[in-house]
Formats: C-alpha cells, sequence, structure tokens
C-alpha cells in the first residue's frame, strides 16, 4: 500500500503545535528528526530533548486532502515560508522501518506502558502493557496531553468503572482504562479512521469486547463514572454541556488538550456543574480534573 508523508521544519518551541495539528488532521503516524547536526547530551529523568530545528514527519493514507492540510500546517509558527511543506510516497516497509527505528517502550506512572511489538519490558507483575503495531505514533503518548492523561490514568482505580473516551484518536487511553479493568468504554471521534484506528488497538490488546467505538451522531450518552477528552480548548468549551451530560453525579472529568493559559476560560465552561480537582502542565500543556458535583445533572 502507498501512503502518503507531508514533512516540514521548524523550530524546537513549536513542535508540540506541528504534532497536534498533525494529529487533528487525522495522521496515522509521525515522527521528529534532528534537522541539522545538533548532538543531544543523555536527557535527565523525566526530560524530553528536543534539537533547536526539528524535522517533523506525518502519514496520511492515499487521497488525503493535501492543499488542506498544507493550509492548516502554513499556521504553525515559523512553518510559512515557502517549500517548507513537502510531501512525498512512501511504501509500508519503508514507514514501518523507520517508525521501529524512533519508537521504544514508554512507561507513564509506575507500570502502565506503550510497547511496540516486538519489544519487551522489564518483568514486573504489576506492569500494564497496551500493545502497538507500526504506523500509530500519534496519540500513543508521544505528545504531552496524551501522557498527561496515561500518568493521570495509570494512579487511577477504575477497575468495574464506567468510562467515556470522547475525541479517542487512536484509542490508546481507552485501551488503558480498559486494560485496568474499566467495565466497558465509549469511544467517540469525528474521524472514521481514528475509529477503526480504536477498534484495531482494542483487538490488539484484546478488550475489544469492552470498547465501542462511534461517531458523534451515533453517541448514546450512558451516565459514566470516568470521562476522558484529550481534544482542542475551544471543543472542550463548546461540549461542555454533553461531557457534564454523560457523566454521573460524583463522577471525575479529566480535559487535555488545551494550553496553560486556556485553562481558566476551559474550567468557567465547567464551573457550577463541577469541582475543580486539579491541574497539572507539561510543557506548556495542560491537564484539568474536574469532580462533577453531586446532585448535577
Amino acid at each position: 500500500m502507498i501512503w502518503i508523508e507531508v514533512s516540514l521544519s521548524i523550530t524546537r518551541e513549536n513542535t508540540a503545535v506541528a504534532e497536534l495539528a498533525l494529529e487533528q488532521l487525522g495522521a496515522l503516524a509521525g515522527t521528529l528528526e534532528d534537522d541539522a547536526d545538533h548532538p543531544l547530551r543523555e536527557p535527565g529523568p523525566g526530560e524530553t530533548p528536543l534539537w533547536p530545528s526539528v524535522h517533523v514527519r506525518g502519514l496520511f493514507e492515499a487521497g488525503i486532502d493535501r492543499a488542506g492540510v498544507s493550509s492548516v500546517l502554513q499556521s504553525v509558527p515559523g512553518a510559512e515560508r515557502p517549500g517548507n511543506i513537502r510531501w512525498r510516497e512512501v511504501g509500508d516497509q519503508d514507514w514501518e522501518r523507520a517508525w521501529m527505528e524512533r519508537f521504544e517502550p514508554m512507561r507513564f506512572g509506575d507500570h502502565l506502558w506503550i510497547v511496540p511489538t516486538g519489544m519487551a519490558i522489564p518483568e514486573d507483575p504489576a506492569n500494564i502493557e497496551i500493545r502497538l503495531d507500526p504506523g500509530l505514533a500519534f496519540g500513543t503518548g508521544t505528545h504531552p496531553t496524551t501522557a498527561l492523561c496515561l500518568d493521570w490514568l495509570d494512579g487511577q482505580a477504575v477497575e468495574g468503572q464506567s468510562v467515556v473516551d470522547y475525541g479517542c484518536g487512536s484509542g490508546i487511553l481507552a485501551i488503558a482504562a480498559a486494560l485496568k479493568g474499566a467495565e466497558w468504554v465509549d469511544c467517540v471521534d469525528t474521524d472514521p479512521q481514528a475509529l477503526e484506528a480504536t477498534r484495531d488497538n482494542a483487538g490488539r490488546n484484546g478488550v475489544e469486547g469492552r470498547i465501542r467505538a462511534v461517531l458523534p451522531g451515533s453517541f448514546e450518552s450512558r451516565d459514566a463514572d470516568l470521562v476522558l477528552a484529550n481534544i482542542l480548548a475551544g471543543p472542550l468549551v463548546e461540549l461542555a454541556p454533553l461531557i457534564t451530560g454523560c457523566t454521573k453525579a460524583g463522577g471525575r472529568i479529566v480535559l487535555s488538550g488545551l494550553l496553560e493559559e486556556q485553562v481558566d476560560g476551559v474550567v468557567d465552561a465547567y464551573r457550577g456543574v463541577c469541582k475543580l480537582e486539579e491541574i497539572s502542565v507539561r510543557e506548556g500543556w495542560a491537564r484539568v480534573v474536574l469532580l462533577k458535583n453531586v446532585g448535577a445533572t
């Protein structure tokens, strides 16, 4: 199968914005590379260093609207210069080899891991492994917003709980919840390709029987103990009535995909129905944890 790859060069400071833009555009995978000869020192604990100039690649299925993708990417700071956005066709094996060379097992919290097929992690009965095949790097913890959610999930007892993952992408958060014992997880996304990726990943991890992936128009709201929404600030505000409406009184809502400076505006949209429990920030991106008020509808 032939895939379409888009690439652009940007500064380190704008890498997360470019990654999130590609994810929202439906990119199936992505990699970051040194755009010049800038060696990096061994990172310290918890550090994710990047080169001063970064080459970002995103993978799409054939037939992608190149003009539409290019228009969005040109809005990324530093990406607008002529000739910066480039396209090429790549084969399955070319992409798989490049992806495997760059992706290693990642740990979130103490025991939650994302592991590429064919790789191993330290043996520990407490470890929970999410297994992925090459081709789904976006939404797998590489972006700070996803990592923030996975870190939080690692420390939560969700066994027997009901969960909604709104804006599920490749379904990583939903799969993590299911592997931790959630009774059922409803996944919602506007992108049919994301829903297909979610179903494939759920099957790969043996939790397909507890995960349902649907478009927003087919989502039947059920009272959930936990709602995860890793999307953008605008939709988080717009969807506040829906998100709170499908959360049980006393249930938790985890919001991510927003910048630190957008937190107050997003929290205001949930005020009166929810109590703010926690705000966590990483690389300029924020995670907000809310508790729905008892008696709220």
